[in-house]
């Protein structure tokens, strides 16, 4: 009477892919997206393996595939996903990367979870009943930065830039939210880029001679972007405050490799969880385990530069807490469980933050606080300034 197992799981072992640009131009937050999950597991699978809802106990085989930050690539990556009889995927990185292959996904009920990518789409039940997004989402970041923006007591010019996709339009559309009736706050003038540009040099000259005292970079993780746009803005003299989105805004990664990021009045991101070398991440016990894992299981050594390392540990142990609800070896069973998990307060999320499945419509990281830039690291903030 039990049902039949789905494929990539036996009384012993479950497989789950992911798909992920270790090579490229993403290759640092595509590898730290992969290595997140290959260190949690490479650690659990050491210990014995996890015991799932039905009582056996089985290890996990995590396993990477390489799209290059290419849609195409990543829907190959799920055909041969199919192919190799994997379970369902969990933890792969990007916006343009997961759309590629989510309604084949939904078509063939194939689990597509836990995604690093603040998309909403991802967290609609109705519109995406086999996948669940990680990462808040970018209304959410976006709506943050405005708030700040609206509660502060002086008048402000805002001048925008944004990738031109659902990435970048969807912090402008939270960053509008958030300044929704506030008239201390004007946006002077909006520019979209593509995400293919070698460089936004001519879109950052032409915002600064606005002479916006806020600038809000809805920019995704390239590094060369990132960094080139901040050395522009400091070769011109435009020296405006800075919002960056969660993923791009790394001091190790993004800010001090850029030489100028001191520069400027202040530079603001969102988190909703700890940073990797942070003190409070440092104090944190279980800090000494993820470091372990990540040098014994791939190649990372020390705290890594990319958030995305981070992540991808907490979206892995939100799996482990969906293998031990899961009643039966299918996937139906596993989607039940995974959105049925409250109140569970994964490793290092911020003070406060729990992870909480079961409501709809939501990433399961759904806590959004802004902090500042302060020449190391980022500080929790509640105004401007």
């Amino acid at each position: 009477g039990s049902p039949a197992a789905s494929p990539g799981i036996t009384d012993t072992t479950i497989t789950f892919g992911t798909t992920a640009p270790p090579t490229g131009n993403a290759a640092g937050v595509g590898n730290c997206a992969v290595d997140g999950g290959l260190a949690y597991f490479g650690a659990r699978n050491a210990e014995g393996g996890i015991t799932f809802g039905d009582g056996k106990t089985r290890t996990v085989e995590f396993r990477p595939y390489d799209d290059g930050y290419d849609p195409q690539r990543a829907l190959a990556n799920f055909h041969q996903m199919q192919a190799d009889g994997v379970f369902g995927a969990a933890l792969s990185l990007g916006t343009p990367t997961n759309r590629a292959w989510r309604e084949a996904a939904i078509d063939a009920e194939f689990p597509q979870v836990l995604l690093q990518t603040g998309d909403p789409l991802f967290s609609d039940r109705e519109e995406s009943p086999w996948q669940l997004g990680l990462l808040p989402i970018y209304q959410q970041e976006g709506e943050a930065f405005g708030r700040l923006l609206a509660d502060s007591p002086d008048d402000h010019k805002v001048a925008i830039l944004f990738q031109n996709d659902d990435f970048g339009q969807g912090y402008v559309e939270g960053f509008k939210t958030g300044i929704e009736g506030a008239d201390n706050v004007e946006i002077v003038k909006e520019l979209g880029y593509e995400a293919t540009s070698t460089d936004v040099n001519a879109q950052i000259t032409d915002l600064a001679s606005t002479g916006a005292d806020i600038f809000v970079n809805a920019m995704s993780s390239l590094a060369p972007l990132v960094i080139g746009s901040l050395q522009q803005a400091d070769t011109i003299g435009w020296h405006p405050s800075w919002f960056l989105p969660s993923v791009s805004a790394s001091p190790a990664a993004f800010l001090v490799p850029s030489g100028v990021a001191d520069r400027f009045p202040a530079i603001y991101t969102t988190a909703s969880s700890m940073t990797a070398g942070s003190p409070v991440f440092t104090d944190d016990p279980e800090s000494t385990v993820f470091l372990d894992a990540l040098a014994e299981y791939t190649s990372q050594s020390g705290a890594p530069s990319f958030p995305q390392c981070l992540w991808s540990w907490i979206g892995a142990s939100i799996l482990e807490q969906a293998f031990t609800k899961m009643e039966e070896p299918t996937r139906e069973s596993f989607m039940q469980a995974l959105l049925s998990i409250s109140d569970y307060p994964a490793p290092f999320l911020l003070e406060g933050g729990v992870i909480d499945t079961t409501v709809k419509d939501r990433p399961a990281m759904a806590t959004v606080v802004v902090q500042k830039y302060n020449g190391a690291g980022f500080t929790l903030v509640n105004a401007l300034g």
